[in-house]
């Protein structure tokens, strides 16, 4: 059995770990929702939690529903360039922010218009950072109940927090704001870097069942 997920940008740690312990489906064929990591993502600078959001084209009410897959960024608004700057800004003194730049750098600079696509670009990048494979299967059709597979696909869901135990390990600004769990697999790259995958691998997945 294979574990059903969204790309999300830059996914969050517990995804992260369920990805690095699963075999992974990525979901195609889902409507976008606002509010969700498929277009956020948490860090951690000297004012605490950060957002970093992807602005996104809104198709018209006319035009009911859009496709996740079909969603485009709104390239119009520098948002990459704001946000490689935030990162450079909360990761510089990091112990691998330096070691990781190169790779991560040119998501930033290129013009990709899908928000799907892009995701799962940076996933693979993200993979080959962390040393480990990323799987390129995806879902053929939508649905509510899956048949065969597990449903992780709640983990996508940003507004409800839950309920999960992850290790602690050092961060930039701990010393200001204690540990911050779960936010973007950027941190525990920056933080962590050739530990990273190791960690990933440890954690309890009891959050898939709870």
């Amino acid at each position: 059995m294979k574990l059903v997920l969204h790309p999300s940008y830059f996914p969050c740690i517990a995804t992260f770990s369920a990805m690095v312990q699963n075999d992974v489906v990525w979901e195609r064929h889902d409507n976008f929702q606002k509010q969700t990591y498929r277009n956020r993502c948490y860090i951690c600078t000297d004012q605490g939690k950060h957002m970093l959001n992807i602005p996104i084209k809104h198709v018209g009410d006319h035009e009911g529903r859009q496709k996740y897959a079909e969603v485009e960024m709104d390239n119009s608004y520098p948002w990459k360039k704001i946000h490689w700057r935030t990162l450079e800004t909360a990761y510089r003194t990091s112990p691998f922010f330096e070691f990781y730049e190169d790779d991560l750098r040119p998501l930033f600079e290129g013009k990709d218009t899908s928000l799907f696509q892009f995701n799962l670009k940076a996933i693979h990048i993200l993979g080959d950072c962390l040393g480990m494979e990323i799987p390129a299967e995806q879902t053929n059709t939508y649905e509510v109940t899956l048949s065969q597979n597990e449903d992780a696909r709640f983990l996508v869901n940003a507004k409800k927090e839950m309920a999960m135990e992850l290790d602690a390990y050092p961060q930039v600004f701990d010393d200001r704001h204690g540990f911050i769990p779960n936010l973007s697999i950027l941190d525990l790259l920056f933080n962590e870097g050739t530990n990273a995958l190791s960690y990933l691998k440890e954690q309890s997945l009891e959050f898939l069942h709870a």
